[in-house]
């Protein structure tokens, strides 16, 4: 979780830095295509194969649809009108998101108070570090396309996880075929403002491969792995610990100031996580049960 939210925490730089020379259609459809080539690389060097049947590519289709190239175009054209601030706030909406989505799909059926508590602690910090309060576009339609980013990872989140985590098929192959399908359905985009003349600088094109290549090829990857690991609730909560990232980095390589309600937001936030990743205690009669089974030798 660590790593996934240093490298997903300068997405929106390394956005900014590339929409100077490239149109949002050509920066979804460029990242989509540069992490595919890397995860494509790595399932070649481990010897994992794509999935191969219909029934799993259609899945996957759908799930590139939400988490890739849905969410990648509505950040790309809201960060054109949008304040820092406000695009923080708004990403950091997921985990309440997942949240929500989990209770009706019935995946959150018995949510544990400390979590519930750490999941709303942790909106609470991220409000706290960018107050976007009095901050420009807060009621835009660049803020409801940021808005509508964020409930897309949510929903593809939850997909990922009911339809193609913990099938058989590997992760590290799931994460490639989706990226795949994604340059596709982006390419499809591409006409719609994505055919233009470009003259992109030396800053935006190495923006772009970057942003590619770890904050989209090898960022995804660690997500379908938290997502396997922890349930799409749990790897949502990263996105709290994006803005503690971004805020940490300016401070310690740009010497960017950094005030007491900035420092208070992120101890929320870090709290907030922290709470959310505390195991539940068993039950008793849980306990007793298994105890029950272990004596009749019918342990699992």
């Amino acid at each position: 979780m660590g790593v996934l939210a240093l490298l997903w925490g300068s997405t929106f730089l390394w956005i900014k830095l590339a929409l100077d020379g490239l149109s949002p259609a050509q920066v979804t459809f460029t990242r989509c295509a540069l992490g595919s080539v890397v995860l494509l690389v790595l399932c070649l060097s481990g010897r994992r194969g794509l999935p191969r049947d219909r029934v799993t590519w259609g899945h996957i289709v759908v799930a590139a649809f939400f988490c890739n190239a849905l969410p990648f175009a509505l950040f790309s054209v809201g960060e054109q009108t949008v304040d820092s601030g406000v695009a923080g706030v708004l990403n950091a909406t997921t985990p309440l998101w997942s949240l929500l989505i989990g209770l009706a799909i019935g995946t959150e059926r018995r949510l544990h108070p400390a979590r519930l508590g750490g999941l709303l602690l942790g909106f609470a910090g991220t409000l706290l570090i960018f107050a976007p309060w009095g901050r420009a576009g807060l009621v835009s339609w660049g803020a409801a396309a940021m808005l509508g980013a964020a409930a897309s990872y949510a929903v593809a989140f939850a997909y990922m996880g009911r339809h193609l985590v913990g099938k058989g098929t590997a992760t590290i192959a799931l994460s490639a075929s989706q990226l795949l399908a994604a340059t596709g359905l982006s390419a499809l985009a591409l006409p719609l403002g994505g055919l233009t003349a470009v003259h992109p600088g030396p800053a935006a094109l190495s923006a772009v491969v970057v942003l590619g290549v770890f904050a989209t090829g090898i960022t995804f990857h660690l997500t379908y792995r938290l997502i396997a690991d922890e349930g799409a609730t749990n790897a949502s909560t990263v996105g709290y610990l994006l803005p503690v990232v971004s805020v940490g980095l300016g401070a310690i390589v740009l010497h960017e100031n950094v005030g007491l309600r900035t420092v208070a937001g992120m101890a929320v936030v870090l709290v907030g996580v922290g709470l959310t990743r505390r195991p539940a205690r068993p039950r008793a009669d849980a306990g007793a049960a298994a105890g029950s089974v272990a004596v009749g030798g019918c342990s699992r």
